[in-house]
């Protein structure tokens, strides 16, 4: 039996795939050193060096109920599943020490056999982390393991089987399909399910369904938990099962419940979604909005009218001017740029690119529609060069993490969302923030933030920041400014996380997200679901 699939691992210490590199050239490196100093790398030292506690033993019936083949009990293995893709992550695997790993990774092979192992693990007491692509960015795959003295990581990879009903227009997905598989096989009946997150070459249908995705062209096509129509739970206590049906008025959707979950109440097996079919053309652009709140105001009048893009994303001014002199396109064309706005007597503004799927007269019809607005918002047309050059990078950002790491650089990106009436409020006082955060650790920063995802009542916001790192202290510098960020979130009345999820990093804060007895009423469902606790342990709920 063959339990592996050669779907290609991450590199061990970073993001994806091992072979490819995002590289910087000498005018971006130049730029960054005179924004915020020098750099300060750090060792990088191997996998096999990876320190991590040696595993405990488990029962017999789990190897038993999976085979012998799907229960991996190697370092490399149990390495590979101990953490997610957020800095801290990456911090611990490059220092080469991890507090934590599983016992082992269990990889069952369909529905029937998850449910057994949760109830070995019930039974035994035994924790459970469910693990897809493994690319959560806020702990979400972490193994705490809290009063339980044994953990495994249950590896979904094998559950990835697919159906399509091509007149309803909806698929059934195996939780354990990595984004463009799922898309491939999609493809072979004429549709697609349209949803390309950053994280789309690794992330995987049960993480988009647990944690609520958001992908690039969420404002056109709706976000991942607008798309799913049914969903199935393995749960400690038994297997919740949603009818597959459009809409029902039978009391409060349980699907919902399921959505978000993050697998502290059980194991997504199986998802049912809304397909579309294949975009018959794709067309990309890019203009040049004066400041971020004239920007603001063209995208939430495109929001309010019916005209908003598939793709819509607003850069700040600070995160226009970091993406151009970052770009790796080189000063030539950096400067033809910067003459092309000056013909119009504009200098600087704030990047927004548009994008646009489908049929072919509808994309030319709503492209004009939403040109006319852009213009009448004072947005300066850059063409489709630009346009079409962000898409072609749009899963670039996590490999230029790395080599902002390999650099000596802390880079780290945080999310939220407000209504348009507080949302250039929320946008200032985070980064105001986080500046003063890196300031009061003497360390110069930049701080950049963009819209990405469009509603008729408001938008999300999107924050990154780079600074030199801390030799021996960056887990505490990291802290510092996540924490000031996220405090002022809560003190403009932002939700936490639009896309990127609870896990361990936004705990301290869901209170404030949901109240305290809407806290009740999330552990009195997690209580009924698995009375004993095992799934993913301190995660979700404080």
């Amino acid at each position: 039996m063959t339990v592996e699939r050669a779907v290609g691992p991450m590199k061990w210490y970073g993001w994806g795939d091992p072979e490819r590199r995002v590289r910087l050239d000498e005018d971006a490196i130049a730029m960054l050193r005179a924004e915020v100093g020098e750099g300060r790398p750090g060792d990088r030292g191997s996998l096999e060096g990876v320190v991590i506690p040696a595993p405990r033993p488990l029962p017999a019936t789990i190897a038993e109920t999976v085979g012998p083949a799907a229960v991996l009990t190697g370092h490399e293995h149990r390495v590979r599943r101990a953490t997610g893709r957020g800095y801290p992550d990456l911090v611990r695997l490059r220092a080469g020490r991890l507090d934590d790993a599983p016992d082992a990774v269990v990889l069952p092979g369909n529905a029937a056999e998850v449910g057994r192992v949760l109830e070995v693990c019930a039974r035994e007491r035994i924790g459970v982390v469910p693990f897809g692509g493994g690319t959560s960015v806020v702990g979400g795959v972490q193994p705490v393991r809290g009063r339980f003295e044994r953990l495994i990581t249950l590896d979904l990879r094998r559950l990835h089987g697919t159906q399509v009903d091509r007149t309803s227009l909806t698929a059934t997905l195996g939780p354990g399909l990595r984004g463009p598989e799922a898309e491939e096989a999609l493809a072979a009946h004429g549709v697609t399910l349209g949803h390309f997150p950053q994280s789309f070459e690794y992330a995987t249908i049960g993480g988009f369904a647990a944690a609520r995705s958001a992908g690039q062209a969420s404002s056109g096509h709706g976000r991942f938990d607008d798309l799913v129509t049914a969903v199935r739970l393995a749960a400690p206590a038994g297997e919740l099962e949603t009818l597959d049906v459009p809409h029902t008025a039978a009391g409060p959707a349980l699907r919902e419940l399921v959505l978000g979950s993050e697998g502290t109440l059980g194991i997504i097996t199986e998802v049912s979604a809304r397909v579309r079919a294949v975009p018959e053309r794709r067309r990309y652009a890019a203009w040049m909005a004066p400041d971020f709140s004239s920007g603001t105001a063209i995208v939430r009048t495109m929001a309010q009218s019916d005209a908003l893009p598939d793709v819509v994303r607003l850069s700040d001014e600070a995160e226009t001017r970091v993406a151009l002199g970052m770009s790796g396109t080189g000063g030539g064309k950096r400067a033809l740029l910067g003459a092309y706005l000056g013909l119009r007597r504009r200098r600087g503004g704030c990047m927004l690119v548009c994008g646009w799927e489908g049929e072919a007269e509808a994309v030319e019809r709503r492209r004009a529609l939403a040109a006319r607005i852009l213009r009448s918002g004072g947005a300066a047309g850059l063409g489709s060069g630009p346009g079409e050059a962000w898409e072609r990078s749009r899963y670039d950002g996590p490999y230029l993490r790395d080599e902002l790491l390999d650099l000596g650089y802390m880079v780290e990106t945080l999310e939220t969302a407000h209504a348009w009436a507080r949302l250039e409020e929320l946008h200032d006082e985070v980064r105001a923030a986080i500046g003063a955060a890196l300031a009061a650790q003497e360390t110069p920063g930049i701080v950049t933030g963009h819209v990405s995802h469009a509603y008729p009542d408001g938008a999300s916001l999107y924050f990154t920041f780079i600074a030199p790192r801390r030799p021996g202290a960056d887990l505490e510098q990291w802290r510092t400014v996540k924490e000031a960020a996220s405090d002022a979130i809560v003190e403009v009345g932002g939700t936490i996380t639009h896309h990127h999820g609870i896990g361990r990093d936004h705990l301290p804060y869901m209170r404030a997200e949901v109240g305290g007895l809407g806290l009740e009423t999330l552990r009195a469902v997690k209580e009924r679901l698995d009375p004993a606790g095992i799934m993913n342990p301190g995660k979700l709920l404080p």
